[in-house]
């Protein structure tokens, strides 16, 4: 609505101290000034209208224009009661907002000049506009209210049926709790934009006071009551204590010392003990600085400063522990028997930190327990996967509630002698946020140059670490921050053969579910068959953590089998599976049984081993559009289009029309949408599928290929070189087409994974197309 105003001369004026009074309200004030009661007694003889305006200064007796705020009501007197002791009473309906232009100072009373102002935007707003306002305005309210929690029923009804804005803002402000000049922000907004504005900033802040009030009453009143409540107990203990005269013989401070004298530790650690206990003596017991000295004292006293293992140095055994432990991984126990004997020669812990790389459930952890038997040490375990915060490692200073030492500190207590193996599993999986950052926390604890004075923020004394043989595991090499990475020796562990499997079930994984579960051998037999059944239709991982599960389940059929009552010898044959396991869960991956124009079976590397990679391609008529399906990665998308340039490039020598690839939209997908894929290694895989559908050809589904590809149809290395083999063998390929620069990599993988495959090492893309496309005959 258009701005609009009226002119008022001579109106008679009141100066309030101390409050502000807003349009829509009828209340009273009381009045003792004579030239005040003078002005409504004008007002009275006249038309009853009256212009009352707020004193920035309460302390001022006598107002001049100056000391009062430029904005007030214009209001109509409705009622004068004379009270005692010269005092007047005047209920007012306030109309409309004033802004005061000047004042008169006749001697009787003051008058004012005012422009009475009715409501007006700042600009045209639609309705929707104002209602979308209206309803901000009631929601603010009742989330203040709800914080406020002392707001009637009645007044949260009323604010719901007020549709005016302007009426509303008034209406709320005049009913909030708050100072005048808070109130006078509201009243001098003559636009209602202005005012809208206002309210809402004074509904933020006062819900936010309310929501503090309501938080810091709460806390006080707990604090109070704990105390209350621990004091009478105290009290009712001590009472109960001297009435059955039970009181001990030795304090507590008396047995701290004993400990601190018998402890062998450092002098300094000594002497700061003593420190501790002699202000312990000095706290009340009641007090919460006594219980954290408390717990800082016995924290010193558990840890074992001076105590060791002395380790065992006979390698022989140590090899036999680890033959005992774990079957085939033969590289992995070659160095960590040359680990050992490198230790056992520098007689300090100089050498190498292990770092163990390998998918879930390869024997990462029980390698680490192995070595911990081999050599005589404490084994301790601490997991880092998702530790953020870096007082985990270091340990929180003792300012801090529930202040307590890091992970490491607690494992030295856990095991009781300075020189335990301590593994750190999981390294990959530590992060930085806010809080810190975790690996550069580690970096201290794996430096030998650092870790022999090692310090954690709650210990608050150098500890020593450097006779802690440290060895960590993780899944994702890529995944450790390369500081970190530098530090350590990578062992990678990869994953186990089908055949590995199965001697790792029967000759380790039976035994140990059968004595779990209480069968004993003439109880339950897994036959071979059944065993390799599991491991191909039931399981699909690189290590066998899921193959021991599966084996637990048929033990506990078997065992509830055998505690009801059933005789004789269960044994379980692979055409009883489905009984004890259900219905198979994987069937084998197959090769196609035609070769096709347009796919290309490829090879990947995952987390938990490797898998075959079917990659489809189909040529649509179109406008040169290159479409990506199956949750590919940036990674896997530009070694798409690397493919396709490649491809446009040697087009001509397959006579494939100039305008083919503007007239044509080229549709790439890889099956299993549902799972993220990336990496450079599908390279020639894609480019071999692209040529194929655009020049009809068809591939030999008996092939698989992989390999990374330039612009110029060079095939660089990859790695994962045995997983991928792996799984080209289990998908039944012939012939598996590596980059030449690969070839290094297969003296190190076993004849059992490489039997069976003819595999052929390529330098360039067509050496590639050669191998797979099939040859057309004459």
């Amino acid at each position: 609505m258009d701005e609009t105003k009226q002119t008022i001369e001579k109106i008679p004026a009141v100066a309030l101290r101390g409050m502000t009074i807003l349009p829509g309200m009828i209340t009273h004030f009381d009045v003792s000034r004579d030239r005040s009661m003078r002005a409504v007694e004008a007002a009275m003889e006249g038309d009853r209208m009256i212009f009352v305006v707020t004193q920035c200064d309460i302390q001022e007796e006598n107002p001049t224009i100056d000391d009062l705020y430029h904005v007030g009501l214009y209001a109509e007197v409705k009622q004068v009661i004379r009270m005692r002791n010269s005092v007047v009473r005047i209920l007012i309906d306030g109309k409309k907002r004033a802004e005061l232009c000047e004042f008169t100072d006749r001697e009787e009373y003051l008058e004012a000049n005012v422009i009475v102002h009715e409501d007006y935007y700042e600009e045209d707003l639609p309705v929707q506009a104002e209602k979308a306002m209206v309803e901000s305005i009631q929601e603010t309210f009742f989330k203040y209210a709800d914080a406020n929690g002392h707001i009637a029923p009645e007044r949260r009804k009323r604010v719901k049926e007020i549709s005016d804005l302007s009426k509303l803002i008034d209406y709320i402000a005049n009913s909030l709790p708050v100072s005048y000049p808070d109130k006078q922000k509201i009243l001098d907004a003559i636009s209602l934009t202005a005012r809208y504005e206002e309210l809402l900033t004074l509904l933020f802040t006062e819900t936010e006071v309310s929501a503090y009030k309501e938080e810091f009453q709460q806390k006080v009143k707990e604090r109070v009551d704990k105390h209350q409540r621990e004091y009478v107990l105290r009290e009712q203990m001590a009472q109960i204590r001297e009435e059955l005269g039970t009181k001990d013989d030795e304090s507590e401070i008396d047995e701290y010392r004993k400990k601190v004298e018998m402890l062998d530790a450092p002098e300094d650690v000594k002497a700061r003990l003593n420190k501790e206990i002699k202000r312990l003596e000095s706290l009340n017991d009641n007090s919460s600085e006594s219980s954290v000295t408390r717990g800082y004292i016995e924290t010193l006293l558990e840890l074992p400063w001076n105590r060791a293992t002395t380790d065992h140095k006979d390698l022989q055994e140590a090899q036999n522990i680890l033959e005992e432990d774990h079957y085939g991984l033969k590289d992995v126990k070659e160095r960590v028997l040359e680990f050992l004997a490198v230790r056992n020669l520098t007689e300090k812990g100089d050498a190498p930190i292990l770092c163990l790389v390998g998918p879930p459930g390869c024997g990462k952890t029980s390698i680490a327990h192995s070595i911990a038997r081999a050599v005589g040490k404490e084994y301790v375990r601490i997991s880092l996967g998702g530790v953020r915060d870096e007082a985990e490692i270091r340990g929180h200073r003792k300012t801090y509630v529930g202040a307590m030492p890091g992970r490491i500190i607690e494992g030295l207590k856990q095991a009781g002698v300075r020189n335990p193996l301590m593994l750190l599993d999981e390294i990959d999986k530590a992060s930085s946020d806010h809080r810190g950052d975790t690996s550069a926390a580690l970096l201290e604890v794996l430096d030998s140059e650092q870790n022999a004075r090692f310090r954690d923020h709650y210990v608050e004394l150098p500890v020593d670490l450097s006779d802690v043989l440290f060895i960590a595991t993780a899944n994702d090499r890529g995944a450790i921050p390369k500081p970190l990475l530098d530090r350590m020796e990578i062992i990678e562990i990869p994953g186990y053969t089908a055949n590995e499997k199965f001697h790792i079930a029967k000759n380790y994984l039976v035994d140990k579910q059968r004595s779990k579960n209480g069968l004993k051998k003439n109880q339950l037999q897994i036959q071979d068959r059944a065993i390799r059944e599991i491991i191909s239709g039931y399981t699909r991982e690189a290590g066998v953590r899921d193959l021991e599960r599966k084996i637990g389940s048929i033990c506990r059929k078997a065992a509830r089998r055998v505690y009801e009552g059933e005789e004789g010898k269960i044994s379980v044959a692979a055409t009883g599976l489905k009984e004890f396991l259900g219905p198979v869960r994987y069937l084998p991956e197959k090769k196609n049984k035609k070769s096709d124009i347009g796919i290309v079976r490829g090879l990947a590397w995952t987390a938990v081993g490797g898998v075959t990679l079917e990659v489809e391609v189909n040529i649509l008529p179109g406008k040169g559009h290159l479409m990506l399906t199956g949750k590919l990665g940036d990674v896997m998308k530009e070694s798409a289009q690397t493919a396709l340039s490649y491809v446009r490039s040697i087009a001509p020598e397959y006579h494939v029309n100039a305008d083919f690839f503007e007239t044509h939209d080229i549709h790439i997908h890889i099956p299993e949408g549902a799972t993220p894929k990336d990496g450079p290694s599908a390279g020639v895989t894609l480019t071999c599928a692209l040529l194929s559908a655009v020049v009809e050809i068809p591939v030999r589904s008996d092939i698989a290929m992989t390999g990374e590809v330039t612009l110029r149809g060079r095939v660089l290395a990859i790695g994962g070189l045995k997983e991928k083999l792996l799984a080209a063998n289990m998908a039944g390929m012939k012939t598996v087409c590596i980059p030449r620069d690969n070839l290094r990599d297969l003296e190190e993988i076993d004849d059992e994974i490489k039997a069976g495959l003819e595999i052929i090492a390529t330098e360039s893309v067509k050496e590639n197309i050669a191998l797979s496309f099939v040859k057309k005959k004459k």
